[in-house]
């Protein structure tokens, strides 16, 4: 496979999202979704909507999310919708829960050592294509979140979160923590899960990670360390892949004092395993060109 090129700028701005979308050279067809984090109450580190905003209205996007599998503000569609309001997504675009009804969209995947089959939420077919802006982070499961994390686990419907948390054994929001998987089963389901969502959009994909408010801990938590980091800038690619790779490189060859507290977390949840066994099933590479750009 050949080297997958990766965009990277250290410009933070709403127009700089868009400009690293352009880069890619690819207009995105039809009705496009794009999959962002909503956010829990309490988080300080998401990314807010105003930032999003001049993105997602260049591709005239819907903002898509799922329902968590875990107590909170988001495990329901009335609590998750009642949030999306209160953190400003639906002053400026429209949202579409993908799993606020079911049955869910079941994408298989044949191939799997851990998933036969990927549960996601059932709007998802509503859509021709998708965007996925990603707060790359770390993660308190996954040790980092980025855009395969996105591709699993958050365009996963709740019952497909359980199915991936668990390793495959349940699909049951109501018992999946008393089944969590062996921790490198759990990041191989997310890479096959993820691998499903790339394989149902044939090609009509796009993945922008931003890499600010640096936390060890992702925008699910409500109770999150504050950033550990400083702010590194925005990627993109046509690979997720090639793309959260890119993302972990700049972090191991940063001098930050945050570093290795960030590097601590992904490392002892083997975070990197989802990349190395996203490559192995071969959707994308981890061979890539960083390109910087003004």
């Amino acid at each position: 496979m050949e080297k997958a090129k990766v965009y990277f700028t250290k410009e933070l701005t709403p127009e700089a999202v868009v400009k690293m979308y352009r880069l890619l050279g690819k207009e995105l067809p039809g009705k496009v979704a794009v999959k962002v984090h909503s956010g829990e109450r309490g988080n300080q580190n998401f990314l807010r909507p105003e930032f999003l905003r001049p993105m997602v209205e260049a591709v005239n996007g819907t903002i898509v999310e799922c329902n968590t599998a875990y107590e909170g503000a988001r495990n329901t569609a009335a609590k998750h919708k009642e949030l999306f309001a209160e953190h400003g997504w639906t002053k400026y675009f429209a949202v579409d829960l993908l799993d606020e009804e079911g049955p869910d969209l079941v994408l298989p995947i044949p191939d799997g050592k851990v998933l036969k089959e990927n549960q996601v939420g059932k709007h998802l077919a509503d859509y021709d294509s998708l965007l996925v802006l990603s707060h790359f982070k770390g993660h308190p499961m996954g040790g980092y979140g980025g855009a395969l994390k996105q591709l699993s686990i958050g365009c996963a419907s709740s019952e497909g979160k359980s199915l991936i948390h668990s390793g495959g054994v349940t699909d049951d929001q109501t018992v999946v923590w008393s089944h969590v998987a062996e921790q490198d089963a759990f990041c191989e389901a997310m890479a096959e899960s993820a691998g499903s969502v790339m394989e149902y959009f044939k090609g009509n994909t796009a993945f922008v990670n931003m890499m600010c408010n640096l936390s060890v801990d992702c925008d699910c938590c409500a109770v999150a360390e504050d950033p550990c980091m400083k702010d590194i800038g925005i990627l993109s690619s046509a690979d997720p892949v090639a793309l959260d790779q890119a993302c972990i490189d700049l972090i191991r060859q940063s001098t930050d004092r945050g570093r290795d507290h960030f590097l601590k977390r992904v490392e002892s949840r083997h975070g990197t395993h989802t990349i190395d066994a996203a490559d192995q099933i071969g959707y994308g590479t981890k061979e890539y060109e960083l390109i910087c750009v003004d």
